[in-house]
């Protein structure tokens, strides 16, 4: 039996507003594609029927914008939002080194 697959994701939560908090971190897929776990949430898409949100949380119905993160950094929905964008401690080094072709900031 094959472990499940995973991949570092995009997260924003637009439920509250088009400018939710965000994350960069690993989902599971499920076998169809059609859902995608993370932090002990289950995420099903929302086949266009969204505005400004592709994915739902099935348990509590707010929507999500989630996609792969982008080489440039700017994964945001709307990209003026000066909110900062967290990354996971687990795909910290991932993140930097395979998506953004760099080695971590200096902080």
């Amino acid at each position: 039996m094959s472990a499940p697959k995973t991949r570092i994701m995009y997260i924003e939560d637009n439920s509250g507003s088009l400018n939710g908090s965000a994350r960069i971190g690993r989902v599971t897929l499920s076998k169809s594609g059609q859902s995608l776990h993370y932090d002990g949430h289950t995420f099903q898409r929302l086949g266009g029927r969204g505005v400004k949100a592709n994915y739902f949380d099935v348990e509590t119905g707010s929507h999500f914008w989630i996609s792969g993160p982008r080489k440039d950094g700017r994964d945001r929905l709307y990209e003026n939002s000066a909110k900062p964008v967290a990354i996971d401690p687990d795909v910290m080094d991932e993140y930097w080194r395979d998506i953004r072709g760099a080695q971590l900031p200096l902080v």
